[in-house]
């Protein structure tokens, strides 16, 4: 019975671990409510260059603000925190809502569509001003400009 007993233990333990891995998934239509109304923080995990290139607006590169998270999210710890990377089949938002979590943060969710599905949604991305631009890239409209140093992220 000791037996059962402590195995019933392990896997309720193992369970827990598992689903304390797991994050609410947020839709693309109230990702947009949100973003609009101004009631998240977006944490982007694609890592620093793919964020100069193309991101979310408004979203926070994570790699680049990991050690000050802190100081960059709300002070409400109830306030949503929404983190993405570049797709479904990409884990790495895990690192970011994970931080968000140990932080104190209860509202942490996933955007499971990421950079992608939003894009795909018809959205734009944004691009990061400090994106460096491929050499030799020239042109007098900004736009031209843009789309050499952002890789077009700019457009849907």
């Amino acid at each position: 019975m000791k037996q059962i007993a402590l195995l019933f233990i392990v896997v309720l333990a193992a369970w827990s671990i598992q689903a304390a891995d797991k994050f609410e998934d947020i839709s693309t239509a109230d990702l947009k409510k949100a973003i609009a109304s101004n009631s998240v923080t977006l944490l982007d995990c694609n890592g620093s260059k793919s964020y100069a290139n193309a991101h979310i607006p408004g979203a926070l590169d994570f790699s680049a603000v990991k050690e000050s998270l802190v100081d960059k999210l709300p002070k409400d710890k109830t306030a949503l925190i929404v983190a993405y990377c570049g797709g479904p089949k990409c884990g790495a938002y895990k690192r970011g809502a994970s931080a968000a979590q140990a932080l104190g943060y209860t509202n942490v969710k996933h955007y499971s569509g990421g950079l992608s599905g939003w894009k795909g949604s018809g959205e734009k991305a944004g691009c990061s001003k400090a994106a460096s631009c491929s050499k030799g890239a020239v042109g007098a409209a900004t736009s031209v400009i843009k789309k050499k140093c952002c890789g077009g992220c700019s457009k849907k």
